[in-house]
């Protein structure tokens, strides 16, 4: 796929129905015999604030390069997170390499209480209240990648129930379960 940076932008302000948040630009060098060639790095997350969101990180010799290749790899890393009243529906933690992130939702008027990475991810899922803590390592490539972990893990509790086979009617329809009696005979 080729990068024609003046098609493609004029393409993009068109038809494009996400939001996007560039995060960082990583520069990399490497020595040549005629001097140094730089390499550059782009972390971007694209969402819709409406539950859709996705992360792509693009190389290139040059800087918008790099930002367009990444925007393409995260329309095609799209994830649908489930956003219940403009939190998450439970605490998970996501993981990768040696970063971790707990992701814990808070009542109406929190607010987003994160990171720079956590925080940017949340507000484009739509996500209004949430708390974040960031544990192990702080690499913002690996901290994006741990808080996709955590969302694609969540659930919602009719997904769970859908998952397991019961429903809603027969959950609540089934007695409880007798309780031994305390100093009765084993």
């Amino acid at each position: 796929m080729t990068f024609n940076r003046r098609n493609d932008r004029n393409a993009e302000r068109e038809t494009s129905e996400f939001e996007e948040k560039m995060l960082f630009v990583n520069r990399t060098s490497k020595t040549y015999q005629g001097g140094r060639r730089f390499r550059f790095a782009a972390l971007v997350i694209l969402g819709d604030r409406n539950g859709r969101v996705g992360m792509g990180i693009g190389k290139a010799k040059e800087v918008p390069v790099a930002i367009e290749k990444a925007k393409a790899i995260a329309r095609k890393n799209m994830i649908t997170v489930p956003v219940e009243n403009g939190t998450i529906p439970h605490d998970i933690v996501g993981a990768n390499s040696t970063s971790r992130v707990l992701l814990k939702p808070a009542g109406p008027g929190t607010g987003v209480i994160a990171g720079t990475v956590p925080r940017s991810i949340a507000e484009l899922a739509g996500i209004t209240n949430m708390l974040s803590k960031e544990l192990g390592s702080r690499n913002k490539v690996n901290v994006a990648y741990a808080v996709f972990d955590g969302l694609r893990n969540l659930r919602t509790a009719g997904q769970v129930r859908a998952i397991r086979g019961i429903t809603a009617q027969a959950q609540t329809a089934q007695p409880q379960a007798a309780q031994p009696q305390a100093g009765g005979a084993q």
